[in-house]
């Protein structure tokens, strides 16, 4: 989401667009095109600090940190030539600010692996420092301090850096990469975002990652008949987790291939790019170098479903104790959850 005002400001060398294309920048710093490392800093100057997030961050952790990463549903962009604006709409079409996706990247300094934890948008907590309770999402719509804050004092999960990116700018980078290839066992779709995949090995475009990545009414035709997921928001984050390790994966081999990807991948995406004031562009894709390669855990939210004033809203139940400790710093990695 692209934001205007004295609380975003531009800054070179130290912006990134999500995962991948940090793992690309740095890639291509290690092999030494210079020219191209140089034309990506030049387009990375269009990218957007956020003083209001880089305020609410906690202070260093001793042996990890976590980045907290949010897709916003910005319009922002938005070309009714698009094949996906039918679904997807303009900036007219919602009202206020909010976010499609939350998510955690933790990084362990001692071992070097990283690990994904998202938070479904129909959780129930305490808003900021909690004044008032609400859905999840209902942060980021009152401020990026706020969702920061929001994330701090009901999870007790230190935030370090934060990241976002928003849908026209996560399109912009799959189609930069070449896609991303996710694979299904039966035919799959969701009628709200457009998806439809065959059985097997998918190399998604940008308009097919979007839909996959949004889809909250997936189904799969199994014995000829199609079946929903019925697990909405869960099962979405679940898909979401699979994408950001199979999209870390496609834009590592598809640079070694090519070096001269990095550029493309940043073009006409930095924009749509906004991190906090402390973030570190080289560092931290050196640390995400073996999550591109594979080394990445994906975890999920025990959560229990319940109606507030006759509204569905998700709360946190006991088994996300393990998880959130070991996401604060206070506990070892449990098991993460199996991928297919």
């Amino acid at each position: 989401m692209a934001r205007s005002g004295k609380n975003l400001k531009p800054r070179s060398l130290n912006k990134s667009a999500l995962a991948a294309a940090l793992v690309i920048f740095v890639s291509i710093s290690a092999a030494g095109a210079k020219q191209i490392v140089s034309a990506t800093d030049a387009q990375l100057d269009a990218v957007q600090r956020d003083l209001e997030a880089t305020s609410a961050l906690s202070a260093p952790s001793s042996g990890f940190e976590n980045y907290l990463l949010v897709g916003s549903d910005s319009r922002e962009g938005a070309d009714p030539s698009d094949p996906d604006f039918a679904t997807m709409g303009n900036e007219g079409d919602i009202s206020g600010r909010r976010s499609d996706t939350m998510m955690i990247f933790h990084f362990d300094e001692a071992t070097g692996a990283g690990a994904l934890l998202s938070f479904p948008r129909d959780l129930w907590v305490r808003i900021g420092d909690g004044e008032n309770t609400a859905r999840i999402n209902t942060a980021y719509q009152e401020g990026t301090d706020v969702l920061v804050r929001t994330m701090q004092s009901n999870f007790n999960i230190p935030i370090h850096h934060y990241l976002e990116i928003n849908f026209q700018g996560f399109k912009g980078l799959v189609d930069a990469i070449g896609g991303v290839q996710i694979c299904v066992q039966y035919p799959s779709r969701d009628k709200n975002t457009g998806l439809y995949m065959t059985p097997g090995c998918n190399t998604l475009d940008g308009v097919e990652a979007l839909a996959f990545a949004r889809s909250r009414y997936f189904e799969t035709k199994i014995d000829n008949e199609w079946k929903i997921d019925g697990t909405s928001d869960i099962g979405r984050g679940k898909r979401q987790r699979k994408f950001i390790a199979a999209m870390l994966n496609s834009g590592l081999t598809r640079v070694l291939s090519n070096p001269f990807t990095v550029s493309s991948a940043f073009e006409g995406v930095t924009g749509a790019i906004i991190t906090d004031s402390n973030l570190d562009l080289t560092e931290f894709a050196k640390k995400m170098r073996p999550a591109a390669s594979g080394d990445i855990s994906r975890f999920s939210l025990d959560v229990d479903s319940d109606t507030v004033a006759g509204n569905s809203i998700l709360r946190l139940g006991d088994g996300s104790a393990a998880v959130l400790a070991f996401f604060g710093g206070l506990g070892p990695a449990p098991e993460p959850e199996v991928g297919d």
